[in-house]
């Protein structure tokens, strides 16, 4: 077992959530030596031709991850290990939201503009977007990463777009994807305990649409937007409240985000496709679930 590479108890966890082997036909390799050079591409951010030889060919690793990621199976499993933790109460609906950029090499330009395949699960992006979720900068090729992290820094939706995208209107998407089954049955839970967001976020739809579904939050109000209160007077309302303590408690999110990005095949997009960088962001997602 080389340094990265699942435990034994990593993989018996792990391999009753994967998909069963055909019975007919010839025998597939043995998927942990497979899912180990996957997971050593994305944690290195190596080229699919460098995966070592200790995990067989690279077109075998490179096959099932483009297969699991057309047929919905990363997102499937990653949505299984989120029920198993929210049905064992490991779960805290006080909900962290932010982005991060993510710099694009610039291998992963040059994709065809027709795009690829969707996939079968509603957990995710439904096509390759015609942007391929690439954005320019002053900095180059980027794509930015949204996310919604709970209080014990479980990944609960994640939407990926360009790099230039801003934040406030792919908060609903974000939260849209927060959908949560239950084991017992019933209707999946969607609506957090509490949403915590920073200035980027501070908006009056947002407050109206999280007061419309009833979910307390914290948000600073923006400086320029305070100041247009003000000036308004009384016509310019209340200003939000804000508790200092409970806001502090949004460094879950950035907590997560810096430990996300030490796989290398997330902080730095090799991906031409969109769908394959994402696939990569839920493969870490499911090596890091503890």
């Amino acid at each position: 077992m080389a340094r990265g590479d699942l435990t034994d108890d990593q993989w018996e966890r792990l391999e009753p959530l994967l998909p069963s082997i055909p019975k007919i036909g010839r025998p597939p390799r043995d998927r942990r030596q497979v899912f180990d050079g996957i997971w050593w591409r994305a944690r290195t951010g190596s080229p699919w031709r460098d995966v070592p030889e200790r995990y067989g060919p690279w077109e075998t690793a490179y096959a099932l991850f483009r297969r699991w990621q057309i047929d919905g199976t990363w997102a499937a499993v990653l949505k299984k290990l989120q029920v198993k933790a929210d049905a064992t109460g490991h779960i805290e609906w006080e909900v962290s939201g932010d982005s991060t950029i993510c710099r694009a090499h610039q291998h992963a330009a040059g994709a065809r503009k027709a795009g690829a395949p969707g996939r079968t699960q509603p957990d995710g992006l439904a096509a390759e977007p015609d942007d391929h979720a690439l954005g320019r900068s002053r900095g180059g090729l980027t794509t930015k990463l949204h996310l919604a992290v709970d209080a014990s820094s479980h990944v609960l939706a994640t939407v990926i777009t360009a790099g230039q995208r801003s934040d406030g209107p792919v908060f609903y998407e974000v939260m849209n994807r927060i959908r949560m089954p239950r084991l017992g049955g019933g209707r999946p839970r969607v609506r957090p305990d509490y949403v915590l967001a920073d200035r980027a976020y501070s908006s009056r739809a947002i407050r109206e649409y999280l007061r419309r579904r009833q979910i307390p939050h914290t948000i600073p109000e923006k400086r320029d937007q305070a100041g247009h209160r003000i000036r308004r007077g009384s016509a310019g309302g209340r200003p939000p409240g804000f508790d200092r303590e409970t806001y502090a408690r949004r460094h879950k999110v950035e907590c997560r985000i810096g430990l996300l990005k030490q796989a290398r095949g997330v902080a730095t997009r090799y991906d031409k496709l969109a769908v394959r960088y994402e696939a990569t962001v839920q493969l870490t997602l499911i090596r890091q679930s503890p």
